[in-house]
């Protein structure tokens, strides 16, 4: 695969045998983002589990310290005095079986997280198949099934984020933008890491932590000393 110089350059910088420190890490995410937007940075975490069994799932959501440097787009699902309460707290959109339709009629998908009400689940769920594979299914154990729709819409303009496993046992988060500099982006690292960790799972056996790298968008991957890291 062909990389561009300012790639090559960020390589450089970095010593791929070492695991480094969580502060010096970021500081070198920082450094090797060369692109002339704003990237974000990115956290990598491979967990010895095994996301085919049920008792060994790690789902959860946490609101970043300092938020991901992106305002999410938030759809809600709701009707009567919910939805209302939902459009009040900035909801980006509010409805019920209309969005449905638009979503499985016009391929759309202009919102990055979907918050429901329990009573609403009957009608999400025919969305299931699009939504699922996509990551954007509500569930309980994210805060996106709620009756309290105000704290769940005022939680992910936050900065909220959701953190599950993909099928090969990684998750996958943004943890802010370069621009925030290496002690912010420390401090989401820290708050992120340690929701992970608490979420061990009691049927996970052996090492918890297998890798963990971070990297900004177009940047290299850099690789974290997990033995440093604790909950």
């Amino acid at each position: 695969m062909f990389r561009g110089k300012k790639y090559q350059d960020s390589v450089k910088l970095i010593d791929k045998t070492k695991q480094y420190d969580v502060p010096e890490a970021l500081d070198l995410a920082v450094k090797t983002a060369k692109a002339k937007f704003d990237e974000t940075v990115e956290l990598h975490v491979k967990l010895g589990v095994d996301s085919r069994h049920a008792d060994q799932q790690v789902r959860g959501a946490i609101v970043l310290p300092h938020g991901t440097g992106k305002t999410a787009r938030v759809l809600v699902f709701a009707k009567g005095p919910k939805a209302e309460e939902a459009q009040a707290a900035g909801a980006d959109y509010v409805g019920e079986m209309e969005l449905v339709s638009k979503i499985q009629n016009e391929n759309w998908f202009d919102f990055d997280v979907v918050v429901a009400t329990p009573d609403m689940m009957g009608v999400v769920g025919r969305l299931g198949k699009v939504l699922g594979p996509k990551g954007l299914m509500p569930s309980p154990k994210a805060g996106t099934v709620t009756m309290d729709v105000t704290k769940a819409v005022n939680e992910i303009k936050a900065g909220k984020i959701e953190y599950r496993l993909d099928k090969t046992n990684i998750i996958h988060c943004p943890i802010g933008k370069v621009s925030f500099g290496a002690e912010k982006l420390t401090e989401n690292f820290n708050a992120l890491m340690g929701a992970v960790i608490k979420a061990k799972p009691s049927a996970a056996k052996g090492q918890y932590l297998r890798s963990v790298v971070v990297s900004s968008t177009m940047g290299p991957g850099i690789k974290v000393n997990s033995a440093k890291i604790s909950g």
